[in-house]
């Protein structure tokens, strides 16, 4: 796909769970199908869905954790958008997004760690941590990176 062909697909509508425990630590995930990738629940918006409600389904469904066990803390005012690199954009979402538009929401947690059940949907997960924000930064992918500065940022996880 070109370049210019890119630049006028949609964003994909989505929403982000920012998921933090009493210690102020951010609950993260490995993606199965990209090692080292490490990223906060999200997921795409159904149609007529509500984005709260859509990041809270995501949740569930990527971690197990139902969402009357969160407390949401916090949500962005709005959405943030980022572009796939040119090499993904034909392999992701059936090439049919240029990236993704998405609604963040904090959330905290305090339940027991054992709780978390990556089996509980579709496993996207091989394994999660809980990790400081500066560490977050670190283990996102690259193109990802400054939205994820901008949420951690924005819910003042991460100095400006």
């Amino acid at each position: 796909m070109t370049s210019d062909a890119i630049v006028t697909l949609p964003y994909r509508p989505c929403a982000g769970v920012c998921l933090t425990n009493p210690d102020g630590l951010i609950w993260v995930g490995e993606r199965m199908n990209f090692p080292g990738a490490w990223q906060m629940p999200q997921g795409g918006i159904d149609p007529g869905e509500d984005p709260r409600a859509a990041a809270l389904r995501e949740l569930h469904e990527e971690t197990g954790i139902a969402p009357d066990a969160v407390q949401m803390i916090d949500a962005l005012d709005d959405p943030l958008a980022y572009d796939l690199p040119e090499e993904l954009v034909g392999k992701l979402w059936k090439g049919r997004y240029r990236g993704q538009r998405q609604h963040w929401f904090r959330f905290t947690y305090d339940g027991p760690d054992d709780a978390v059940d990556l089996d509980f949907h579709e496993r996207e997960f091989a394994r999660w941590a809980w990790m400081p924000a500066d560490a977050v930064l670190a283990s996102i992918v690259p193109f990802k990176r400054d939205i994820y500065r901008s949420v951690l940022t924005g819910f003042g996880l991460l100095a400006a």
